[in-house]
């Protein structure tokens, strides 16, 4: 991943310019991880926050038996971690798959949240939006596919009208839906083969709203 390439990546996930972006690359580093691999162990002392780039993370707890409960998975797009203070793992994070991961100091990050609005409004954008998604997960629309919550993105950008200008990212759409690019990439392609979607004037217009809905299973 190249310079370019992260500061997309971060704007994308902090929805902020490209100043700000900069900002931010200073205080994260970039991480890889193999599938397995753990990342962190319950009790051990959390000194660090993780945004996921690619890939997947477990968070596993363990009871006094010893027997493993999954408290949630972590995909493209989502923030896990200590934060803003250092403080104890609660529970144990597994890599699923070979994963790609932004990581920072909590305090340095925290520090940076609290002396730049910018920044401050983008991750309080991020936790909502994790948040959301968390409660989503817990309801029906937790049982959408990788290509639905693409399509559920697109009528969210698009709102009250049929039109998305300036044309999403495909990272940034990827990144919102929590599934990687090369997913979002092929369901958006799906759409215009299909004519659902096409792109007109350096904006994305969907010609069949309610097509679209009822793809979102």
């Amino acid at each position: 991943m190249n310079l370019d390439d992260e500061l997309e990546v971060i704007g994308a996930v902090f929805r902020c310019d490209r100043n700000a972006a900069e900002s931010l690359r200073h205080v994260f580093v970039i991480q890889r991880a193999q599938a397995k691999q753990i990342l962190a162990h319950q009790g051990e002392e959390s000194h660090h926050c993780w945004l996921v780039l690619q890939g997947c993370v477990a968070i596993q707890t363990f009871g006094i038996e010893g027997q493993r409960q999954q408290l949630a998975r972590h995909g493209p797009g989502e923030f896990f971690g200590a934060y803003p203070a250092p403080t104890t793992h609660r529970a144990e994070i597994e890599i699923l798959t070979d994963t790609l991961l932004l990581r920072a100091e909590a305090s340095v990050l925290a520090a940076l949240v609290a002396t730049d609005p910018r920044i401050g409004a983008g991750m309080a954008a991020l936790l909502a939006r994790q948040l959301d998604r968390a409660l989503d997960r817990m309801a029906t629309r937790s049982t959408y596919s990788a290509a639905g919550r693409v399509y559920n993105e697109l009528l969210t950008l698009a709102g009250d009208s049929a039109r998305i200008a300036p044309i999403p990212q495909i990272t940034t759409l990827a990144l919102n839906a929590s599934t990687t690019r090369e997913t979002a990439s092929r369901a958006i392609t799906a759409l215009v083969r299909r004519g659902i979607i096409s792109r007109e004037d350096g904006a994305l217009v969907i010609q069949a709203p309610r097509m679209l809905r009822d793809l979102i299973v």
